[in-house]
């Protein structure tokens, strides 16, 4: 048996029979034409919950970052899937590529950002992604996708449903703008106001991901000091008039358009004006900062995560009458 504690960032104990580290394409399609049985997928373990002890892990660690076409007003890079994803947001601001920057230190591997649809303060990878390299889990041929079929949505994808077993990613193509043509998105308020304390009038790429890695550091657990994957719960998105019905008893209650129909609540909103926040059971509870975020105080296993995160999706239920969605991957 191979530990695999040290592989998520919840820190839940949890083993598997086969641990393989991935590092090139040719190896991947080897192992896909010669493997039938059931692996599990494992990237930087951010946004994965050990219920069960799966019984063959691939770790995927194809690194790589490499320009393909070079314009005057934006570039295309391939980046490996097992690269990490705030040291190429990290990179790619240093050399003056925008896109990416509203999505500093979101925790995880870049093969894994489509399968989830990463996003974060008014950017989602859908908006520079163009195509991802898969090997089919089959055959072990080798397709380019584009990003057109990848059926993104909110942290969703084809990849997360009937997907799920057909392909691995090994790669991702991302279109960047360069200088002079960068669409700065500064209009979420936390950062408009971060931007302000920094007296960044007139921000940069630079500005927008210092603020943002400021921001999400005040509120947000590190996993080296304190387990946990990130936002546990998708923000729920509601139909206007239930809305409109919860603001006669909570007038305070935020919301976001979604379209002429639906609006999106944050789920960290709900979690904490109904007690979550700071809370703990036995070994988790809910982050003192942040009440999306579930925490592992030590020693806790998968199992008494997800019933802890039961007793808050039931609890809001109650009391709201929204049923919370895991954002987090159970394997």
């Amino acid at each position: 048996m191979t530990s695999l504690t040290s592989h998520n960032t919840f820190g839940v104990i949890a083993s598997c029979q086969q641990l393989i580290t991935v590092t090139t394409v040719a190896q991947l399609q080897q192992l896909c034409r010669a493997t039938q049985s059931s692996v599990t997928l494992l990237g930087g373990g951010s946004n994965t919950l050990f219920v069960n002890n799966p019984e063959t892990v691939w770790l995927m660690d194809i690194k790589g970052i490499d320009v393909i076409k070079d314009r005057d007003d934006a570039v295309l890079i391939r980046v490996g899937a097992g690269e990490d994803w705030h040291e190429l947001v990290s990179y790619c601001v240093a050399q003056e590529w925008g896109g990416i920057e509203n999505l500093a230190l979101i925790p995880g591997k870049c093969g894994a950002a489509p399968i989830q649809n990463i996003g974060a303060y008014g950017v989602e990878i859908k908006d520079v992604l163009q195509s991802v390299s898969v090997v089919d889990r089959s055959t072990g041929s080798r397709l380019e996708l584009h990003v057109s079929d990848l059926g993104l949505g909110y942290r969703q994808s084809h990849f997360k449903q009937e997907w799920k077993e057909k392909y691995v990613i090994d790669s991702i193509v991302l279109r960047l703008t360069k200088e002079g043509h960068h669409q700065i998105k500064s209009h979420y308020g936390a950062i408009q106001s971060t931007l302000a304390e920094m007296k960044a009038d007139s921000p940069t790429l630079k500005d927008i991901y210092t603020a943002v890695v400021q921001i999400r550091s005040a509120k947000l657990p590190d996993p080296n000091v304190i387990g946990n994957g990130g936002s546990f719960f998708k923000n729920p998105i509601i139909p206007i008039s239930q809305y409109q019905q919860l603001l006669s008893q909570y007038p305070e209650m935020p919301s976001y358009p979604v379209d002429d129909l639906t609006v999106k609540v944050p789920a960290g909103w709900l979690i904490d004006h109904a007690g979550w926040k700071g809370k703990q059971i036995g070994n988790v509870g809910t982050y003192s900062r942040q009440a999306l975020v579930i925490v592992n105080h030590g020693g806790a296993d998968g199992a008494e995560v997800i019933a802890y995160s039961r007793l808050i999706q039931q609890s809001i239920l109650d009391l709201y009458g929204i049923q919370l969605q895991r954002e987090i991957n159970v394997v």
